[in-house]
């Protein structure tokens, strides 16, 4: 339903059961697909490309070009999966050269006033809190939590399960099914309360807990974590998913366990 009050450029490709409330301003080059409702005073400028079933409340702005001197006009995207809420004022950069894309998966929350700059890219099942900042080229794991009022830096990695506490500062990589809190930000134990909501069995948890001890709790460093973990434990994917996210690491990793948390 396009209220006549909103503008739909000719060249956009809307769901016929899509809902355009008034006041909205949508550009050329977007698509939007089935049952996704658009609130009142939204822009989705060109590039966009909106899944189903989507809620985009008022004062949005999904696609507009990035705040990146290096961009240079080129054709990007802003791309938001299926069954994704996107909240009040929040602001979805499109990619540059880079990437080419932002991507915002399937069944994410993206609270009030959150950022998520140009080729961030945001995994399934994610949440996204109030006033977050995603610095460019950001990478957030499925069913990762990032606290609100945290600012993450650009490049950084958050691992898949990855629990991050309000008003954190992001400067290194926080590796999967971890809980990340303090200042500096540091490894304050694994999430084992969203790991049993996801049907993780106690065998699985205690597992995970058991590389992170090696990884953070036994004086190691890294390169004789890995080692142990790689020589001692049996292989599983979630063993591996951890050694893969380390060694990959560019930024390197959180800061270890402190007894004082």
């Amino acid at each position: 339903m396009n209220q006549p009050l909103a503008y739909v450029h000719p060249g956009a490709k809307i769901a016929k059961n899509v809902v355009i409330e008034p006041f909205t301003t949508i550009h050329n080059n977007v698509v939007i697909g089935d049952g996704t409702w658009i609130g009142s005073n939204v822009t989705i400028m060109e590039g966009a490309r909106i899944g189903k079933n989507c809620n985009i409340f008022p004062g949005a702005v999904i696609s507009a070009v990035p705040q990146d001197l290096k961009f240079g006009g080129e054709e990007s995207l802003a791309i938001i999966g299926d069954n994704c809420t996107i909240r009040e004022c929040v602001t979805v950069n499109r990619g540059t050269v880079a990437s080419g894309q932002t991507v915002i998966g399937d069944n994410c929350l993206i609270m009030a006033s959150a950022h998520i700059a140009h080729d961030c890219h945001v995994g399934n099942n994610a949440i996204i809190v109030n006033g977050v900042l995603l610095g460019g080229h950001v990478t957030v794991g499925n069913y990762a939590i990032v606290g609100g009022l945290s600012a993450v830096h650009q490049f950084i990695n958050i691992g898949d399960h990855a629990m991050i506490s309000g008003g954190s500062l992001l400067r290194k990589d926080v590796p999967p099914y971890t809980k990340a809190a303090k200042e500096p930000l540091s490894y304050v134990g694994i999430n084992s309360v969203g790991l049993r909501r996801r049907g993780f069995s106690t065998e699985k948890i205690r597992e995970i807990q058991d590389i992170y001890r090696i990884l953070y709790q036994k004086n190691y460093n890294t390169t004789q974590a890995l080692g142990i973990i790689e020589g001692e434990m049996e292989a599983t994917p979630e063993r591996d998913e951890i050694i893969d996210f380390i060694r990959n690491s560019s930024r390197g990793v959180m800061k270890g366990y402190s007894g004082n948390y």
